[in-house]
Order: C-alpha cells, then sequence, then structure tokens
C-alpha cells in the first residue's frame, strides 16, 4: 500500500515533463513515477498497479489524450476502486481517478498542466496546497514540482508518516551529455526527512548539470584568487601571477574534472562560470 502524494506536470514552453512523490512507503521512486519526453507523465499509486506507468505512456505515444488513457487502463483492471493515477499528455491536458476503495483521506485535483493526488492523507488541505504551490512557484519544472511536495508536507502530508520521495523530470536530449532524456531521476530510499533530503539533491544536480546563468571575467585580481585557492587545494603549483597561463588553465580543468563540474567548463577560458567560483570558494575556506 502507497501511503503516498504526489503530482504529475509539465512545462508546455521548456517542453519538459515530470513527477514529484512522497510516501510512507520503502523507495517509492521505482514504483509511482512514469515519464516519457514529447510523450507525458504518470504516477500510479494506493495499491498501486505499476503496468498503468508502461502501458499509459505507450497508449499516450500513439495519441490518447490523458483522459482517454486513463479510461482505458481503468476499465481493464478489476482492481481499480483501489487505484489512484495521474496523467498529464504531451499536450498538457491532465486528468486524475482516486478509486472509491483507497484509504481516507483521499482524493485529487487537476488543473492547468497539472494533476495532484494523494491516499491516507491527514485531510483535503495537503493536495489543495500542493495544487496552489505549484501553480503559484515561478521556475524550473523541478522546482515547481519540488515546492509542491513540501507545501503537501506542511498541510499535513502522509498521516502515516515520511519515508521516501523521488522526482523524475524528462526532456528531450535534457539527459548527461544528450544521450538519453531523463534530464532528472533523483531518489531518496529511506530518510526521516525525504523532501527535505531530495531538496539537498536537486540542489546538488543543479550545481553540477545546470545552465551557466552567470560568467566571471578571469581579470588578473580574479586570476591570482584562483591561482591561491588551486595552489592551496593542490591543483596548481606555479607562482601568483594572475596570467591565465597553460598551468592555469589546466589547474582549472583538473578542478572542474574532480569535482563533476565538467558540463559548467566554459569553452571561452578567458571566462569561469560564477558557480563553479562559488563552490572553489567553498571548497578552499573549507
Amino acid at each position: 500500500m502507497l501511503s503516498t502524494f504526489s503530482i504529475v506536470a509539465c512545462d508546455l514552453k521548456a517542453q519538459e515533463w515530470g513527477v514529484a512523490v512522497q510516501s510512507k512507503f520503502l523507495a517509492v521512486g521505482p514504483i509511482v513515477p512514469w515519464a516519457e519526453a514529447n510523450v507525458g507523465a504518470i504516477a500510479t499509486q494506493a495499491y498501486a498497479n505499476t503496468s498503468y506507468g508502461p502501458r499509459g505512456l505507450q497508449m499516450l505515444k500513439l495519441g490518447f489524450s490523458a483522459e482517454e488513457t486513463l479510461k482505458k487502463l481503468l476499465e481493464t483492471d478489476e482492481g481499480r476502486e483501489h487505484r489512484q493515477v495521474g496523467i498529464v499528455d504531451a499536450q498538457g491536458r491532465a486528468a486524475a481517478f482516486t478509486g472509491k476503495e483507497c484509504y481516507p483521506w483521499a482524493g485529487h485535483i487537476v488543473g492547468k498542466n497539472f494533476a495532484v493526488q494523494g491516499n491516507i492523507l491527514v485531510s483535503q488541505e495537503t493536495v489543495a496546497a500542493m495544487a496552489e504551490a505549484f501553480e503559484k512557484t515561478r521556475g524550473p519544472l523541478w522546482k515547481r514540482l519540488l515546492e509542491s511536495l513540501r507545501a503537501g508536507q506542511r498541510a499535513g502530508g502522509d498521516r502515516r508518516g515520511q519515508q521516501s520521495a523521488a522526482i523524475l523530470v524528462v526532456k528531450e536530449k535534457g539527459g548527461y551529455g544528450e544521450f538519453t532524456d531523463r534530464m532528472i531521476d533523483l531518489r531518496v530510499d529511506d530518510h526521516p526527512q525525504p523532501i527535505e533530503e531530495l531538496a539537498r539533491l536537486l540542489e546538488l544536480h543543479e550545481l553540477y548539470f545546470g545552465a551557466t546563468k552567470r560568467r566571471v571575467k578571469l581579470d588578473v585580481p580574479t586570476t591570482k584568487r584562483v591561482q591561491t585557492m588551486l595552489k592551496a587545494l593542490g591543483y596548481y603549483t606555479g607562482a601568483i601571477h594572475g596570467k591565465l597561463d597553460t598551468a592555469t588553465r589546466q589547474a582549472l580543468i583538473d578542478f572542474h574534472n574532480t569535482e563533476n563540474l565538467e558540463m559548467r567548463l566554459q569553452k571561452n577560458p578567458q571566462f569561469l562560470d560564477a558557480k563553479v567560483l562559488e563552490f572553489l570558494e567553498g571548497k578552499f575556506q573549507s
């Protein structure tokens, strides 16, 4: 039994689809969330029928709407009154279902480009808070999904408590090196505060894989500072002269690679990602 609250949603402008979920259940990540780029996202929970994930995505890929897919999944399932499911399709149309036999409180809210659903909740305030947070939060889809989970937990959440959480976001060529569509796939399998642990992992994910938003010019004073820090950390052995020479550039490359920051390495060596400089400062001061 997945006593769970979740959200399925999409950002049509960014062409991203995702699911976020929290449950008093060990390792909810492999069970509830399903998504495929340019196709849609599905959350299957309560007495979860996990076939809803792959079967539903296949129907969506064939052109069925979220509502049509939901209807077809339910009509062939004798245990449907024990199921809960939320779906958002490629056009942002959403649909949800809560079976009559789901343990209370159980219910859902469907909105523009999203659906939130939960069962064994303290009250309906959980899904109401989730919907409101998603609609009001600004920023990338992963942030809106996270804030929706946080709001649901603050409003009472799962009445049995917390244990695991997960977030899945897909985008065409959104994965590492643009080789896959799995942009974010993070799971907290067993933790006293899984949503906040998930938030910590998402911040790390943003550090390692997020797009460069601000660059710092490696002028003489900045380069001297960088050389000083790299030398203290064992990456650089030369003089602190402020010149962006071969040794300094190689030390920066080595730092990026060692700290898994290679996705933020700038093609123009005259610049440094501001996040990398901030991270370097933190390592130097620790």
